[in-house]
């Protein structure tokens, strides 16, 4: 356990540089990818009240709403498939996860002789992600001193705080937790948690 003193000095040297508004705890920092929406097609007409009469993983009720719901085990995600071919996909951890459940309908409506000969073209439309920066945060100093906060402690504990030049909004909380969305790549939430922690070091 001793051998990690060049570490321990190395985070002096940050907390030096951090405020009351911002306190490191530790340096680990790390945010991972917990939900990925996307939008597709089929691009032809899906009669849904086959589909579910036939599969046992799906769900439709008209009456309520005129998408089908169909729920994969592995990959675990949902998607919502419109008898018009449009699909929305969500719970996917990665681009992988997409393209095998996409796979994985496909050969579901090949069971009620469904045969979709095209590769379905997939959009992005939002990526969630979760993790921690190592930092404690106050979060009544950030919502001052930030611009484009919303915090209400009352009704909820988190901060929410869109980062300007970016797409990203964070939700903050007093431990360090963040939630990410409105990103439509990997690349993108790893630029904007950067940001982040670079505009709350900043604080003062």
């Amino acid at each position: 356990m001793k051998k990690k003193t060049g570490k321990k000095a190395k985070k002096v040297k940050v907390k030096s540089r951090v405020t009351d508004a911002v306190r490191l705890t530790r340096e680990e920092r790390s945010i991972s990818v917990v939900n990925i929406v996307i939008s597709s097609s089929l691009e032809q007409d899906i009669p849904l009240e086959k589909m579910a009469a036939t599969l046992s993983n799906t769900e439709y009720n008209p009456e309520q709403f005129p998408g089908l719901v169909i729920r994969i085990k592995e990959p675990k995600t949902s998607a919502l498939i419109f008898s018009s071919g449009k699909i929305v996909l969500t719970g996917a951890r990665s681009m992988e996860d997409v393209e095998k459940s996409i796979e994985k309908i496909i050969k579901s409506l090949k069971k009620i002789n469904i045969d979709i000969k095209i590769k379905p073209k997939v959009t992005v439309q939002n990526i969630v992600a979760s993790g921690a920066i190592g930092m404690d945060l106050n979060l009544n100093t950030l919502a001052i001193k930030l611009p484009n906060t919303e915090y209400e402690p009352e009704q909820f504990p988190g901060l929410v705080y869109k980062l300007k030049g970016t797409k990203a909004t964070f939700l903050l909380f007093t431990n360090g937790k963040v939630v990410c969305t409105g990103t439509k790549t990997e690349e993108e939430v790893y630029k904007a948690l950067d940001k982040l922690i670079e505009t709350l070091k900043k604080i003062k």
